[in-house]
């Protein structure tokens, strides 16, 4: 279940756009991490907190709105290709979202999808494993255990072999 901080300047969306953005970048990482977006259970726990920034750009004023997306999962959720396509689904899903009232530029968006260690994640006042969080999916707990271990396992060994 993602966890959002979303930056937009005041002023930078319609009030319409904005709310619809939230939404579709939540659809966005919760699809990535293999849940039902119109899952209500699921949408209950994927949460998007939005900040009013104040945007500078080498000391000035931005001209143009800047925007930027803390994405948090818990570890295992994304591999690099997910994390790729998260990042150019959300920058695209902004831009949309401004309607041609700016220049179509990705360089004003940065995304960042930000994993959680396991044993890291806490929520209704305890740690939270990821196969817990996997078992919200309606997989068996031992299913749930095993895709866990998988998913964390690939994350690590990717990020040793980075080069």
């Amino acid at each position: 279940m993602p966890m959002l901080d979303v930056y937009i300047p005041e002023g930078a969306l319609e009030a319409e756009a904005e709310a619809a953005l939230l939404n579709r970048i939540t659809e966005i990482l919760v699809r990535h991490e293999g849940f039902d977006p119109a899952d209500p259970g699921t949408r209950a726990i994927s949460w998007a907190f939005l900040h009013r920034p104040a945007v500078y750009v080498g000391g000035e004023p931005a001209e143009a709105p800047r925007y930027r997306v803390l994405a948090y999962v818990p570890e295992g959720q994304l591999d690099w290709d997910a994390r790729d396509s998260v990042v150019a689904q959300v920058t695209e899903a902004i831009l949309d979202a401004e309607n041609g009232a700016w220049s179509r530029d990705p360089r004003r968006v940065w995304v960042f999808p930000l994993e959680i260690p396991e044993g890291h994640w806490g929520g209704a006042g305890h740690i939270v494993p990821l196969a817990n969080i996997l078992a919200l999916t309606g997989i068996s707990p031992e299913q749930a255990r095993t895709l866990a271990a998988q998913r964390i396992t690939a994350t690590r060994t990717e990020h040793t072999s980075l080069p």
